[in-house]
């Protein structure tokens, strides 16, 4: 008798878009980066995401194993270059090398968005949300433009959403047998 093996995408989707939701009401202008956007950071957008792209290794999904260990992995070098500072143990990153950091997640998400193309119409919404946060927010590190980081923040409480919906969707939808809530296959 052959195990079936749990879908960790809903897992790693919602460790995704709750910390990108938060993040980025931070980044509209309504909330000063605190202690609750770090902890969601390291342990619900960093840890579980590695775990969820741990788990897609054992499925043997090359796509979502090099999504979440690798969206993962941002939450926690972004927790690490906010925190490291404050901690004294570096200087803090200049706003337009931030811009560059940016620019190379950006990068790799378009990649990313490219093996979207066969998948399903939210997963492409969250991977071209995602690419054009990244280069949105890296323009208001290059410009210091403060107008672009608030329409960013904006896109990025969009992107999270999105990825929120997903998680749901592929939840419920499995959980009930039928489609709940539809997701454009």
């Amino acid at each position: 008798m052959e195990s079936k093996l749990a879908n960790p995408a809903p897992l790693g989707l919602m460790g995704f878009g709750m910390t990108t939701i938060l993040l980025n009401i931070h980044n509209a202008g309504f909330f000063p980066i605190s202690a609750m956007v770090l902890a969601m950071g390291i342990f619900y957008g960093g840890m579980a995401q590695v775990i969820a792209g741990i788990m897609e290794f054992k499925k043997g999904n090359t796509f979502g194993t090099t999504a979440f260990t690798s969206y993962g992995m941002f939450w926690l070098t972004l927790v690490g270059l906010i925190v490291m500072p404050k901690l004294g143990w570096t200087e803090a990153t200049p706003h337009a090398y931030m811009g560059w950091y940016l620019v190379m997640w950006g990068i790799f998400t378009l990649f990313m968005f490219a093996g979207t193309l066969k998948s399903n119409a939210v997963l492409k919404f969250i991977f071209g949300s995602l690419t054009l946060l990244f280069f949105l927010l890296a323009i208001r590190d290059f410009t210091g433009n403060h107008l672009i980081g608030t329409i960013a923040g904006y896109e990025g409480i969009v992107c999270g959403a999105s990825a929120f919906y997903l998680a749901m969707a592929e939840v419920l939808n499995e959980q009930y047998g039928r489609t709940v809530l539809p997701i454009g296959e």
